[in-house]
């Protein structure tokens, strides 16, 4: 529909560039202490997600389903924070762990990825299900953006979604691979590459000690898992052959949301900084790629879900107040 300049975030003078703003919420951030209930959902292939659920259980109060990021899990920071800002203004909100990432390794072979729509569909009918009385939202961050846009697309009038918000979004996931083996981006690929064997390692070590021989099998059929630097030799070496695509340009072409966005037809809000040190400039949409019922909030500044704002002694999150806020608009309408 169209692409906007929102004036109402105001980068925090204290965190110049782009990099401060993506480091500050997973380095500096106080914890935000939560009480959550835990529900295991089982999946139709045996495996399972576990959900982490705040605020009112009334059978018709507005839901939130909340989709974290890459080696992140309900309890990354800008989850919490969310679900907070969205309890404080009388909604209930539910945050996935994508699999393997509440704490305990998932019981297949297969993992999560950045095209795991599946995983989002069967969970959104099980919601749907379970309180079908309450409009239900979602929002994706990073990762989970990239999913949730993914699912809009695919799904169409469908969606069983009455809105969604998408942040920092990597829409050309192949662009993406690149842009984080660039300059100070290396640093955030390194993390992520140290976090990702390490997913794959821990679930050897379960299926070892449980005795899933041919579980275990298939992964080690993956190959030896040093030697990966990049995005581009996970990928091609992990994700690709676990998940039924045939090389990591295969993947990236078959899950990456901006070939889907024209198809959305859910009201939806993305919010994207231009300097976000793992998307590059081209790789966001233009407005023409836009469905009708989409907003590109663009913001020169801003980071990699980050978005602070305010003062050193207190910091604002412009997230956790613009994304209730455009929820709570889409509700009254």
């Amino acid at each position: 529909m169209n692409t906007c300049m929102s004036p109402t975030f105001k980068p925090a003078w204290w965190l110049p560039g782009p990099h401060l703003q993506t480091l500050w919420n997973p380095m500096c951030r106080p914890p935000t202490p939560l009480a959550r209930r835990r529900e295991r959902l089982w999946l139709d292939d045996g495996d399972f997600l576990d959900l982490d659920w705040h605020g009112p259980h009334d059978a018709s109060t507005p839901l939130v389903l909340v989709l974290h990021g890459l080696t992140g899990s309900s309890s990354s920071l800008y989850v919490l924070g969310v679900q907070q800002a969205l309890a404080a203004q009388g909604w209930a909100s539910v945050a996935l762990n994508w699999r393997g990432c509440s704490g305990e390794p998932n019981l297949l072979p297969r993992g999560y990825h950045s095209g795991a729509s599946e995983d989002l569909a069967e969970t959104v009918r099980h919601l749907r299900a379970q309180r079908p009385m309450a409009p239900l939202y979602a929002v994706g961050y990073s990762l989970g953006g990239n999913v949730l846009l993914k699912y809009l697309g695919e799904s169409g009038a469908d969606s069983q979604l009455q809105g969604a918000v998408a942040v920092s979004v990597p829409f050309r996931l192949d662009q993406c691979a690149d842009r984080i083996g660039m300059g100070f981006s290396r640093v955030y690929q390194a993390h992520f590459m140290r976090e990702m064997v390490a997913y794959v390692k821990e679930k050897q070590r379960l299926f070892a000690h449980q005795g899933h021989a041919d579980r275990l099998s298939t992964l080690e059929r993956l190959g030896p898992l040093d030697g990966m630097r990049t995005f581009w030799d996970f990928d091609g070496r992990i994700t690709a052959p676990l998940h039924g695509f045939s090389d990591a340009q295969d993947y990236y072409k078959r899950s990456s949301s901006r070939y889907f966005l024209d198809r959305i037809a859910t009201p939806s809000l993305v919010i994207q900084a231009a300097d976000d040190p793992f998307v590059f400039r081209h790789s966001l949409p233009e407005p023409s790629e836009l469905s009708p019922c989409t907003t590109l909030e663009l913001h020169t500044h801003g980071g990699h879900v980050g978005f602070i704002e305010g003062s050193p002694r207190q910091p604002g999150y412009y997230l956790e107040r613009r994304i209730p806020q455009w929820l709570a608009a889409q509700a009254a309408m």
